[in-house]
């Protein structure tokens, strides 16, 4: 049997199964979110994080605490840095995720693209951020 191999999800890292369910079925308002996030800050306050613990809810990941938190772990983050030194807000996503002792990149280009996306959905950030986190709460159990 060639999966054999394959574990079941650990607890652990179930938080990320459902994360990326949360995103696959969200695309569109997380877009909708990074675009008028990017707009009103750029990158002057850092990367949109989702944080899980105590509940889930969105947060900035300053690049400094990244590039910390790659020190710390022997430069083992370097991929997720270059991604957010190279984000292009116009046509991709950048969030990270983070679980209890474990951060998951969130990347990913939507179709329209965020400015669109932001465009069609007409609601302000801080409803989108209100509605998100709700559904956030929603669908994962950290």
């Amino acid at each position: 049997m060639l999966f054999s191999n394959i574990q079941p999800e650990s607890p652990e890292r179930k938080w990320c199964q459902q994360l990326d369910q949360f995103v696959k079925a969200h695309q569109q308002e997380l877009a909708a979110l990074s675009w008028g996030l990017w707009s009103e800050n750029g990158d002057s306050k850092g990367t949109i994080g989702i944080d899980l613990q105590p509940k889930p809810h969105f947060v900035y990941c300053p690049k400094k605490a990244i590039e910390k938190l790659n020190n710390s772990v022997d430069n083992r983050l370097q991929e997720v840095l270059g991604i957010v030194e190279h984000y292009q807000p116009e046509v991709e996503v950048v969030m990270i995720g983070i679980g209890k002792n474990q951060i998951k990149l969130i990347h990913f280009e939507p179709q329209p693209a965020p400015p669109i996306c932001f465009e069609q959905i007409r609601k302000n950030v801080d409803t989108l951020l209100d509605l998100l986190e709700q559904r956030l709460g929603e669908q994962i159990q950290a």
